[in-house]
């Protein structure tokens, strides 16, 4: 994404390099037409509150301690989780506003959608799992101590990692990489960081993956080579010979736990990653030939992400603690136990233990099982505690981060069934040669169809059904034309049962792109908190479905956090803006987001807590890729296909047209600058 600005609030963005001249200008975006609601304003909001609000949404379930509902009816951000004063509260709505005016009105100028990230709730989740271990160390008189380290797969945003290390400096926290690029990032951040920070090297290795590690021992950072596959041993050796230095080694341990859920699919015996019993024993055996047992400190497991329950969480870490105290007896200097990632989050608030998308614990309980199980096996083996370390990225980042985008129209299937039923108009030919009541009730059949009054169209095609059968019974009518008119009869019927079925649920039409910004909803069908950030003090009187701008189908959201295929809504129109929010998706989902249709990312900014009058500063602002960004990233040459477009601008427009070829030549540069999403007229919000 090109950055625009990386300063605070009062630096405005730079508008694009190539802007509209002359006279030219594009139509705005359509704007569906909704449905009058049943009841007045006043009459909802009545009985209405913002805490009902945060109820039906579930909020306090899968939002707290970091998102609430404020008196005005807005998303309220608590910045340091348990922590925060009611001062320190920051007003969703107010950023997205501050994000979205004008330069010339004091805003940032960026278009939506829109991630907001918070590094103070960064800091929050870092700290709050170092306090839960520490509290379970310290209670329980484990003689060792806790130091995590952050698998940077789950966002590689540059950031949030250098914020980790930051914030993580003081207890130890470290990075783990499993690819070299991810290496090479982690190296270079960890420099500023404790020397203490672990960096463990996971993944797949060739020799410059190995070498990389190596030299970055060498530059004395606390790196770990960690086993994957049994053959990388024998590069390790090699090229630390060749390079004189010592390694350190770790290995993954293939457990026989596992969860059975989605996210426990590459665990147990038959995982992608990881050495067997038989492999352990056969590496140890190596490095002990070679003298290098010493070299070997570390085990590592994963029984899979999102573990369920704290009973299957403890057996997996009973199972991996007595691995390691075998490692002890057999010599090897083992010193870190790493129970890798499966610190879950409850993405519903259900506070379940038998779903994929919520978790039957918090972090204090999740870290006391761990110490318990660890400091069990190795007092009944009387093993010396080893460190505990944990790959807890998801718990780490997904609260940090908020998607904003804007719902800018919705039909529903009321609308297009009432289309249908207006196309009646069409089929005049029917009532040739019929009686002047059969052609009254066919009138008011189509003024009820354009009405979408249902109820009123099965009456009139009742009556007008019963007005031909009595003509036929009298021999004025003939078969064919009875038969016209039962055909008629079917699709009036059918059509409105089809309304009844369907039409409280309404297709929102949403400026975003699933599979850019959501993509774990469409490939793994991972459900996500999504709901208004504002006019929460309103109740929702619609039932909605999400359809994003892809030209796909699978480009819309119908499965929400209540285990219901709609979510409520409020209604839209009136040039009033309506904006949804997307929690907890700070981890995974911008590293896995494509280009479909050639949407790019959203626009980031970071804001922080700030004793200013509204209560947050934008530390840094950075606009979404733009169309020619995007055509780039697939190889495209945005450069060299506007200078053939303006060739052809000139060849084929006249000096004396309309639209002029300079014109022409300005738009298309514009284009070229400007955001891949629906540019929505501003409007009052």
């Amino acid at each position: 994404m090109p950055a625009l600005a990386c300063c605070v609030d009062a630096a405005p963005l730079p508008c694009p390099a190539f802007a509209f001249t002359g006279g030219l200008s594009f139509p705005a975006p359509i704007t569906f037409p909704a449905a009058a609601p049943p009841f007045t304003t006043g009459e909802i909001n009545s009985h209405w509150s913002p805490s009902m609000s945060a109820e039906l949404y579930n909020i306090n379930g899968w939002g707290a301690p970091y998102f609430t509902v404020n008196s005005s009816g807005n998303v309220a951000v608590c910045p340091h989780g348990s922590a925060t004063l009611g001062h320190q509260e920051i007003d969703l709505l107010k950023i997205v506003k501050k994000a979205t005016d004008s330069i010339s009105c004091g805003g940032l100028g960026l278009q939506l959608p829109l991630m907001v990230r918070f590094p103070d709730i960064l800091k929050n989740r870092l700290e709050s799992l170092q306090s839960a271990f520490d509290y379970a160390i310290q209670s329980g008189g484990y003689s060792s101590h806790y130091q995590g380290v952050y698998p940077v797969k789950c966002n590689q945003d540059r950031f949030i990692v250098e914020d980790i290390v930051k914030f993580g400096s003081s207890f130890r926290f470290g990075l783990e990489a499993g690819s070299k690029p991810e290496l090479l990032l982690a190296m270079s951040c960890l420099c500023k960081g404790s020397a203490e920070g672990l960096l463990v090297c996971n993944g797949f290795k060739d020799a410059e993956y190995i070498s990389l590690a190596l030299v970055a021992r060498k530059l004395a950072l606390n790196t770990v080579i960690v086993l994957e596959q049994e053959e990388e041993l024998d590069m390790i050796i090699d090229l630390s010979k060749k390079l004189c230095i010592r390694p350190v080694i770790g290995f993954r341990a293939k457990l026989r736990t596992k969860h059975s859920g989605h996210f426990g699919s590459t665990s147990g015996e038959k995982g992608k990653f990881g050495l067997t019993t038989a492999q352990i024993v056969r590496v140890v055996k190596k490095l002990q030939i070679l003298g290098m047992l010493d070299c070997l400190q570390l085990l590592h497991f994963h029984i899979g992400s999102m573990i369920p329950s704290t009973l299957l969480l403890a057996d997996g870490v009973s199972e991996a603690a007595q691995i390691y105290c075998e490692l002890v007896r057999m010599g090897a200097n083992m010193r870190v136990i790493d129970i890798g990632g499966g610190l879950g989050i409850d993405y519903n608030g259900s506070k379940s233990s038998d779903s994929d998308v919520s978790v039957g614990y918090g972090l204090e309980e999740y870290a006391a099982a761990v110490v318990e199980a660890v400091q069990r096996v190795c007092d009944k083996r009387s093993v010396k505690h080893p460190v505990i370390c944990s790959e807890s990225g998801r718990a780490i980042v997904s609260h940090q981060s908020v998607l904003v985008f804007e719902a800018f129209g919705c039909n529903s299937s009321t609308a297009a069934t009432t289309n249908a039923l207006s196309s009646l108009l069409g089929l005049q030919y029917l009532l040739e040669g019929l009686s002047e009541g059969v052609h009254a009730d066919y009138r008011n059949l189509c003024a009820t169809a354009i009405r979408g009054e249902h109820d009123a169209c099965l009456l009139y095609i009742e009556e007008m059904k019963k007005r031909c059968l009595d003509e036929f019974k009298e021999g004025s009518l003939g078969m064919e034309e009875l038969a016209g008119i039962d055909g008629l009869y079917d699709v009036v019927r059918k059509a409105v049962a089809t309304a009844e079925e369907s039409e409280s649920v309404r297709t929102y039409h949403v400026n975003m792109s699933v599979f850019t910004s959501i993509p774990d909803f469409w490939g793994i069908q991972q459900v996500f908190p999504i709901l208004p950030i504002h006019r929460l003090d309103e109740k929702p009187t619609v039932k909605g479905v999400l359809s994003d701008l892809t030209c796909d189908s699978d480009g819309k959201v119908d499965r929400f956090i209540n285990g219901e295929s709609s979510l409520p809504l409020h209604e839209i129109g009136d040039g009033h803006k309506y904006y949804l929010g997307m929690f907890l998706g700070g981890a995974y989902q911008e590293a896995l987001g494509g280009l479909h249709n050639l949407f790019g990312g959203p626009s980031v900014v970071r804001v922080s807590q700030s004793d200013g009058p509204q209560g947050f500063a934008v530390t840094s602002a950075e606009s979404g890729p733009s169309c020619g960004d995007v055509l780039r990233a697939m190889q495209h040459q945005p450069e060299l296909m506007f200078e053939t477009l303006k060739h052809r601008a000139f060849e084929h427009l006249r000096e004396d047209s309309l639209l002029t070829a300079e014109a022409v030549t300005s738009g298309l540069a514009h284009s070229f600058n400007n955001t891949p999403y629906l540019v929505v007229a501003s409007s009052q919000s």
